[in-house]
């Protein structure tokens, strides 16, 4: 791992997009996506939830299966880590896994900016809710809370629906994440409220950076609309630059200076005032 920072400056980039109506034109979407971020700058970026296909779980056909793919060794892993080495950025890949038939995961894929694979995060937290039929595909994630050493520092992720499980961001902040990623495809009648309190919330009750990536747009499969509105927000809770449009596909590129959140931990004690020995509660059903 070669360090990218430029004193401790990281440039960010999310994609919020729409579905174009087939697989092969959302991965050429994404790499050049990649390509124009790398254009203006940027060292890492993030894709939004199963960032290759539509947000199938507005229903619940096993035709879907289909969009599984095996991680490290299927083809849209090998391809970004190839991009990755080529541009020189680290990338994060939320994508549908198959470890065997019958057994498929919501993921996402980290690769270092030599293209090195370095690891995944399983969603944890699965709805099962109208539009949301997320168990129907996805099992419980495994593998805990990975943040992973990346060339612009310690990056975890978090995929949609964990975001309204506190415990999640804390173990990402315990395990040393700088960044958090959250990529997602939420859609604007159920959580558009939420959108904008819980991830700067999260930053700020963990001192971190968090990029929480949404959708735009009404897929085929659904009525209700993706509502974007993606960003960066600092760990004081503070947005970095604008919020994403809330309707149509942007690329988000923002600075972001580590150095943060050294000042903010010394300021506020959080986890050194922690009390691990007094919440033996919160972990009974």
């Amino acid at each position: 791992m070669t360090s990218m920072r430029t004193g401790n400056i990281v440039r960010a980039a999310l994609l919020q997009t729409d579905w174009p109506g087939s697989k092969e034109a959302m991965l050429d979407k994404h790499e050049q996506a990649v390509h124009d971020a790398k254009a203006q700058g940027a060292q890492v970026m993030c894709f939004q939830e199963l960032f290759y296909g539509p947000y199938f779980c507005q229903v619940q056909e096993p035709e879907y299966y289909a969009y599984t793919e095996a991680i490290p060794d299927g083809p849209t892993t090998q391809r970004f880590q190839a991009i990755a080495k080529e541009t020189g950025m680290v990338l994060v890949l939320p994508m549908y896994e198959i470890v065997q038939a019958g057994l498929y995961y919501n993921t996402a894929a980290v690769i270092d900016a030599d293209g090195t694979y370095l690891g995944k995060y399983r969603k944890q937290h699965i709805p099962q809710t109208k539009g949301f039929w997320e168990k129907y595909y996805f099992t419980p994630g495994t593998g805990g809370y990975p943040v992973f050493e990346t060339a612009v520092g310690k990056v975890g992720v978090y995929i949609c629906y964990d975001r309204h499980f506190p415990e999640g961001w804390r173990a990402l902040g315990l395990n040393g994440a700088e960044i958090v990623f959250n990529p997602s495809a939420t859609s604007r009648g159920l959580s558009e409220y939420l959108w904008r309190l819980e991830q700067p919330a999260s930053a700020v009750a963990n001192i971190y950076y968090v990029g929480a990536i949404n959708r735009v747009g009404i897929e085929p499969l659904g009525d209700d609309d993706f509502y974007g509105q993606s960003y960066f927000v600092d760990p004081e809770g503070k947005f970095v630059g604008d919020v994403g449009d809330p309707y149509k596909p942007e690329l988000i590129v923002r600075d972001l200076d580590l150095d943060m959140i050294r000042t903010v931990r010394d300021r506020w004690a959080f986890y050194r005032d922690r009390r691990p020995d007094a919440y033996d509660e919160i972990v009974r059903r």
